[in-house]
């Protein structure tokens, strides 16, 4: 980082579309799951979004998971770049429970409920994990990115969750607040400039999607549209 610059840039995707759910509405292992046709066109063009603009990564941190790791791949491709990726398993998603385990009377509040308004620390993700559990790990992350002052422009490929975590994190000046009602598309690109003082965050822009700028394809949540497509294997009776 030069002496003149202020602010270093933190690019922060989703990874691109996958399919959680077959046809029936069983689950696939989310753990394995690779992009879809709609996710490599999302991550496709994100990347060139990128190119076009000419920008350059110091590094390319990934969570691990099959579907980040395709997604910057693609992106790096497209800006042309070879960069080893890094990855940072305490960024994986916010991990679920058991679906089977979750009550039907319960079920379209544990798809949903993490990620509506600010969200208590103690609501967990479909029965799973916690939002301050996944607090707990994303912000030490976090602050160790930003310790390392040898890189200008990073990107980061990461998850819904995980990106309202650092979202929130940014907004709000490092407090542990979850607002979870911040779109993630798939595929979405942030941009955040972050400068050296616990309050210097500015947030450029958010959930930018280069396929679909406008998003007037859809009004449902993520987590929405996930809840119908298991509630075809569970509450088959229901529209």
């Amino acid at each position: 980082m030069t002496a003149s610059t202020e602010r270093r840039r933190v690019f922060l995707m989703r990874h691109g579309s996958v399919t959680y759910f077959d046809e029936a509405g069983k689950p696939h292992l989310p753990e394995a799951v690779p992009l879809n046709e709609a996710g490599r066109t999302q991550a496709a063009a994100a990347g060139r979004a990128l190119a076009a603009d000419g920008v350059k990564f110091d590094r390319v941190i990934v969570s691990g998971l099959p579907r980040t790791v395709e997604t910057a791949m693609r992106v790096l491709a497209e800006t042309g770049q070879q960069i080893a990726l890094e990855t940072w398993p305490e960024l994986a998603e916010i991990r679920g429970g058991k679906l089977s385990g979750i009550p039907d009377d319960k079920l379209r509040e544990a798809f949903t409920g993490a990620f509506e308004g600010v969200v208590p620390e103690q609501r967990r993700f479909l029965g799973g994990e916690s939002v301050g559990e996944l607090m707990d790990r994303v912000h030490p992350a976090i602050a160790r990115l930003l310790a390392d002052e040898t890189w200008d422009t990073v990107l980061l490929v990461l998850h819904g969750g995980v990106n309202r975590a650092i979202l929130s994190y940014a907004l709000t000046g490092g407090q542990r607040l979850f607002l979870g009602n911040m779109s993630q598309a798939a595929g979405c690109i942030n941009a955040l400039d972050v400068g050296s003082g616990p309050h210097d965050w500015i947030l450029r822009f958010s959930n930018y999607s280069p396929p679909a700028p406008l998003q007037t394809g859809t009004r449902s949540t993520t987590m929405e549209q996930l809840f119908k497509e298991y509630a075809k294997s569970r509450l088959p009776s229901r529209p």
